[in-house]
């Protein structure tokens, strides 16, 4: 299982303004095949910062989305919404055990 787990950046006023197309890139891609969890979350304590959480079955599963057309659409956003800082990290994790 691969994850990826990190932050993206905007001003916190275009928070709501970039809702509607976070909205459709969470949808779009929890409907992929492999797309086994996939989240945006704002911080509590600083508005303008998203917590991203997402898990692909494998490379396959990650590749294609990578080349999806809402993450494209998703992408092409990111000027007008202000979306500057991305700090995203791969890893690859085996299965999890319930806790």
């Amino acid at each position: 299982m691969l994850l990826i787990i990190g932050t993206i950046r905007l001003p916190p006023e275009r928070v709501a303004a970039a809702r509607p197309a976070m909205e459709r890139m969470i949808s779009a891609s929890r409907a992929e095949s492999g797309c086994r969890e996939y989240s945006y979350a704002q911080d509590v304590l600083d508005p303008g910062l998203i917590h991203v959480s997402e898990a692909w079955s494998d490379r396959a599963a990650l590749d294609a989305h990578f080349k999806s057309a809402h993450i494209a659409e998703w992408r092409a956003s990111w000027a007008e919404l202000g979306i500057g800082d991305r700090n995203l990290t791969l890893y690859e994790a085996g299965e999890g055990i319930a806790i």
